[in-house]
């Protein structure tokens, strides 16, 4: 079970400026719980998975095991929340170099993704990758219109037709988009695509556990039904007002008690490589939630030891306004020991037998305990392992603080107005009818 531990903020809070809280939190709760919230049209996140799991999952399984059985890769058209929850899931379960596996050992198709830049070296590189494959696509997208993933769409379209031929290509092309309007979901209908609904009740950074992420998941061999019962317990284990109780409210909390005395940016701190695109899908969920009204935490991500070579001399030492959570697995998938080398004058003979998870364990206990020191607070999370189970945990625990901690900030955290304004002046840059100045 998720375990939130506050020892390095004992120095920075009183446990008062979080109890304080309570009778704030059990108003805003209640209003969740009631849909009286702004933004309250997309709160169908609140329970999602256990509806989920009730109404079951066998069309998305089906179709994933077609995937998963004919193709040799998959490449998924998205950006934002159609990509970034998917993308997170999948480094969280899977090896490192997953792609780079051996069908065998992989248990499903290469996986890559697409429509979430428009850089055309890129899009030429992974061309480039899947020539003489069996490619299936799965295009993510509400509207169908969106730039980058319209543009890659395009692309990638267009190659299938070149390799497969029209009618091929129809079969290999599957849509999650909306339920009945918009440009994709007219295409799909017109070509006869194999179709998932993106629920109108559930916002694009919320939507992981709805078939934007579930179908890519099932085609690689994620149990996605695993993922959807640790969201649907922790739906159960974040349910309740009661700070004393509840880690994803408390959490929420303490964000906004340190936002108030000037810590205005938070860094998600990890020292698992696989935690990478975590962070990226954390970031966007704080972001595009909290960043309004001139308010908002920066949200910032860092992956150490890495990072602690590049980054770490600023936080140690830098402008006072940081504050991190780190996210830590307790029990790795793997374990590997430093050997001796007694011929090697490298200084590090005394770590011989050790394994590397005690040593990147102390590594992480080290950077808490000297940030602290310098000023930086700083929480920890701490999660069982990588299992679909934990990160089904971990999705509804920020899920849910994200709610909270954006209305006691006084913001509406389900919608993202700002994001429309540079989508005006590009239109008008690149031409678009009806955008010219």
């Amino acid at each position: 079970m998720l375990k939130l531990d506050l020892t390095y903020t004992n120095g920075f809070l009183g446990e008062e400026e979080i109890s304080n809280a309570q009778s704030a939190v059990n108003a805003l709760h209640d209003d969740l719980q009631q849909k009286r919230t702004p933004g309250a049209d997309f709160l169908g996140w609140l329970d999602l998975a256990s509806r989920t799991l009730q109404e079951g999952v066998a069309d998305i399984l089906e179709t994933a095991k077609e995937i998963r059985e004919k193709a040799d890769a998959l490449v998924v058209v998205g950006i934002g929340g159609s990509y970034l929850g998917a993308r997170a899931a999948y480094e969280w379960v899977k090896p490192e170099y997953y792609n780079q596996l051996s069908k065998e050992q992989r248990g499903g198709p290469e996986i890559y993704f697409l429509g979430n830049h428009i850089s055309a070296d890129a899009v030429s590189d992974l061309l480039t990758v899947l020539k003489g494959k069996q490619v299936y696509v799965n295009v993510i997208s509400k509207s169908g219109t969106t730039t980058e993933p319209a543009i890659g769409f395009r692309l990638i379209r267009q190659w299938l037709i070149e390799q497969y031929g029209e009618q091929e290509t129809k079969r290999r092309i599957v849509a999650t988009t909306d339920a009945s309007k918009g440009a994709l979901r007219k295409l799909a209908t017109d070509e006869g695509y194999k179709t998932y609904v993106i629920p109108d009740d559930v916002g694009g950074r919320y939507s992981v556990l709805t078939p934007v992420g579930l179908l890519p998941l099932a085609a690689i061999g994620v149990d996605i039904e695993k993922l959807l019962q640790g969201a649907a317990d922790a739906e159960k284990e974040f349910g309740s007002a009661s700070l004393s109780e509840n880690a994803a409210y408390k959490y929420a909390v303490l964000r906004n008690a340190l936002y108030r005395k000037g810590y205005v940016t938070e860094i998600f701190a990890h020292f698992e490589p696989a935690l990478h695109y975590f962070a990226e899908w954390w970031k966007q969920l704080y972001g595009e939630s909290e960043g309004k009204d001139q308010k908002g935490v920066f949200p910032a991500s860092v992956g150490y030891t890495t990072d602690l070579h590049s980054m770490g001399q600023f936080v140690q030492e830098g402008y006072r306004n940081l504050f991190e959570t780190f996210v830590h697995i307790e029990n790795g998938t793997h374990n590997v020991d430093v050997p001796s080398a007694q011929n090697m004058e490298d200084g590090l003979e005394y770590l011989a037998g050790k394994s590397l998870v005690w040593v990147n364990d102390k590594a992480r206990l080290a950077t808490q305990s000297a940030h602290a020191e310098g000023g930086v607070p700083n929480v920890l999370i701490q999660v069982p392992d990588r299992s679909e189970y934990t990160l089904g945990q971990l999705f509804y625990f920020f899920e849910r603080a994200c709610a909270m901690s954006g209305l006691l900030m006084g913001v509406n955290p389900f919608n993202q107005p700002g994001v429309e304004n540079y989508k005006t002046k590009m239109f008008q840059l690149l031409g678009k009818p009806g955008y010219q100045k």
